[in-house]
């Protein structure tokens, strides 16, 4: 690309403007750090012991596991838990948190579970003191004393991410981290340092390519085209992606409910949505969350075949500020999983 020189190494901070990358010692006003995440590896007993797997290394995989054990329960380990079953693998998730996905709702989460039991997957949560041992050609993980040991081929560490922040010299550059380890940004990703951006995974905004893209967005806008866009402009969205889908936007009924805002909500199981039973795929549903005196869309959930794509209705309607009242009014296509969205616009009762 003209203009643009590539530099491959390791680059780390010598001061504020001026960051080493190997024997190149590089200067300028404005600096972007955009390195991203890797997968956290908890210091549980006997884990250093086994081969474990993570998100990267399980992608270079070239057998098929007999039986893949994932430990974890949220959003990465579920995809892969399910592509390994439908594989052919045997699966078993052990997570420590009273339920899967636990920032999502109960009701969402107690859905997800049933969707993957469904495909054969053993499932464990509450799961305490969970730790690893080799046993012969296997590998043991125990866990909740009393219950049987999970042994299998394979082992996967789903159990969070850690910002790739620890060896960048960011203390020479004087730019402060959280006690996580992300950068600090402002609304508009500029770090406690003049000149210098965080973007992406490494500032704690957003865990996502969506996310990632739009900080560089964000950044672009205001030091190019004087457009004072921010972080707090967006609106949280994401999907999980089992089959079906489920597509998240905005708050959650717990998170509403913890507002103490007078709040309505309205469901839909995906038995009532003709598109679903059509294809025999009617696990899941749509809730939609609005403000009782303002009309406000608060959040969307759709789990369900399409829910990754059905979720953009409600999404653009909140970027919009339309109230609820416009997508109760809407005249979506038939047959469509989206289609059901207005008319549970309609029949929203109190959320209590």
């Amino acid at each position: 690309m003209k203009g643009c020189t590539l530099y491959r190494g390791h680059a780390r901070f010598e001061s504020a403007d001026t960051v080493r990358v190997g024997d190149d010692l590089l200067t300028a006003p404005k600096i972007f750090l955009n390195t991203g995440g890797r997968a956290s590896v908890p210091d549980l007993p006997g884990v250093h012991d086994i081969p474990y797997l993570t998100n990267s290394s399980m992608m270079d995989l070239d057998v098929l596991p007999s039986h893949l054990i994932v430990v974890g329960g949220s959003y990465i380990s579920l995809e892969f838990a399910q592509m390994f079953r439908r594989f052919g693998s045997e699966v078993t998730v052990i997570e420590k948190a009273p339920r899967l996905i636990g920032r999502e709702d109960e009701d969402t989460s107690a859905a997800i579970q049933s969707i993957l039991e469904n495909e054969g997957i053993t499932v464990h949560v509450g799961a305490n003191d969970i730790a690893f041992a080799r046993k012969g050609n296997e590998i043991a993980v125990t866990f909740s004393a009393g219950k049987p040991p999970a042994v299998g081929s394979h082992v996967l560490l789903a159990l969070g991410r850690t910002p790739n922040t620890d060896d960048l010299g960011l203390d020479k550059a004087g730019v402060k981290v959280d006690q996580r380890g992300y950068i600090v940004v402002d609304d508009r990703l500029r770090s406690s340092v003049p000149g210098i951006w965080a973007m992406g995974d490494c500032n704690g905004k957003g865990a996502f390519t969506h996310t990632s893209y739009n900080d560089y967005e964000i950044v672009a806008a205001n030091l190019l085209d004087n457009d004072p866009r921010k972080v707090s402009d967006r609106i949280e969205a994401y999907a999980l992606y089992i089959d079906p889908p489920l597509g998240r936007c905005g708050m959650t009924e717990a998170a509403v409910k913890k507002s103490g805002r007078r709040a309505l909500v309205g469901q839909r199981p995906m038995t009532r949505v003709g598109r679903a039973i059509e294809k025999g795929e009617t696990q899941g549903f749509m809730k939609i969350l609005a403000d009782a005196d303002t009309g406000e869309i608060l959040g969307c959930s759709v789990l369900g075949p399409g829910g990754d794509e059905a979720i953009h209705c409600v999404l653009d309607l909140m970027y919009a500020k339309a109230p609820i009242s416009t997508l109760a009014r809407a005249t979506h296509i038939h047959p469509n999983v989206s289609e059901l969205l207005p008319t549970i616009a309609q029949e929203l009762k109190p959320l209590t």
